[in-house]
């Protein structure tokens, strides 16, 4: 059977296609009101996202479609002049400002918990800046105090999760459901945790209580990283800036990242092209933009890779988790690619450079062919052969 977007040779399939429901990253910006969520959030994905000095300003989460830079797929789209390029995306959802009590629905509470449980991880947006004209919900700048509030808001309903699973285990017990026992320990265990203000995330435990701990979709489970918002004045000399460096203690007990951003800033930058970008960006002194070291602190995070397929129809990077092996990474493009995967042709992105052209990194014996057990590497290369 023919599929469009597919070469066929001799029983063999070529990969020249793209699916619209492949993998994104999908990060949620949190934060009290008016900490710079919806102005960071504009700036980074041009979205348009209302951004005004009051609570609440973004009821519905805002999401936008953010491109991940890659040098590499810039590299392949020159080389081939494909007809279509197709970078790797991360998914960024604005959030509604959260308060004290949103685990017991005060303000837009219950929004804001439930969009936050569709996420991969968690941006922590704090700020980090005195500005009398912009209001704070709490009356002053404090990143401990504001950081405090999200993390104490999101255990308090993660609390009521994890009773109502001890709740159930329980009657399963009863019920003569040997397996649901240890259920019933674990999570009571991590409720006592839970319950002298600590995360999920910092439960320390066995690999086999962590999966089980990991089905309850906890909201202080979820990886974080804290975007610490800093104005145009601490943003220049961020490390001797008393906010940043509390906002950076934090992180460093919780074995977190934390990057500093200026949203005003990343709002000028979203506005340039890129050659543009790169000059207003030596002028401040910055190697990167603060959305390019989110998204690589992202993919950090959640130890993620990018693999590549190229030719003349469309070069495109796709984004996996690390230890990923060979037919699973095909999958990712098609279903029938993992089905029916007879092997994989990779090679190495700086060998092919190194080489000129994959002709001369085949004769130079670069070009691998890979079996079922290979493990992909960040910035492959590959052709997938498969049959069905």
């Amino acid at each position: 059977m023919f599929c469009p977007g597919i070469r066929y040779n001799n029983g063999a399939y070529f990969v020249f296609l793209h699916r619209k429901d492949v993998f994104a990253m999908k990060l949620g910006i949190v934060g009290l009101p008016n900490v710079g969520k919806s102005t960071l959030f504009n700036a980074i994905t041009n979205a348009g996202a209302e951004s005004a000095n009051y609570p609440f300003c973004t009821i519905d989460p805002n999401v936008g479609m953010v491109a991940v830079p890659d040098h590499r797929l810039d590299w392949l789209s020159d080389f081939y002049k494909p007809k279509k390029t197709t970078p790797a995306v991360i998914e960024f959802v604005d959030i509604a400002g959260l308060v004290k009590g949103a685990s017991k629905g005060e303000g837009l509470g219950n929004k804001f918990l439930s969009n936050i449980r569709a996420t991969d991880a968690v941006v922590h947006v704090v700020r980090c800046f005195d500005d009398p004209n912009v209001i704070h919900v709490e009356g002053s700048t404090d990143p401990l105090r504001d950081i405090e509030i999200i993390d104490i808001e999101l255990i308090m309903a993660d609390m009521e999760m994890v009773q109502r699973r001890v709740e159930k285990a329980a009657k399963l017990v009863k019920s003569g459901d040997k397996k649901a026992a240890r259920e019933a320990e674990v999570f009571q265990e991590l409720l006592t945790w839970l319950n002298e203000g600590r995360s999920a995330r910092s439960y320390e435990c066995s690999e086999e209580d962590a999966a089980l701990i990991a089905t309850s979709e906890l909201l202080s489970l979820k990886p974080v990283i804290y975007a610490a918002n800093l104005d145009e004045a601490g943003f220049s000399d961020y490390e001797n800036n008393a906010y940043y460096k509390q906002v950076s203690e934090v992180a460093a007990k919780e074995g977190a990242q934390v990057i500093p951003v200026c949203a005003q800033l990343e709002a000028e930058i979203a506005e340039l092209e890129s050659d543009e970008k790169k000059m207003f960006l030596d002028d401040l002194g910055i190697a990167e933009s603060g959305l390019d070291r989110l998204i690589k602190a992202s993919y950090a995070l959640l130890g993620l890779i990018s693999f590549l397929t190229s030719g003349e129809d469309e070069c495109r990077a796709w984004t996996i988790k690390q230890g990923t092996k060979a037919p699973q990474a095909a999958g990712k493009i098609h279903s029938d690619f993992e089905r029916g995967f007879i092997r994989a042709e990779v090679v190495a992105f700086e060998d092919l450079v190194k080489c000129g052209d994959l002709v001369h990194a085949k004769e130079k014996g670069l070009v691998r062919s890979e079996g079922k057990e290979y493990v992909m590497q960040d910035g492959d290369v590959v052709l997938f052969r498969f049959n069905v």
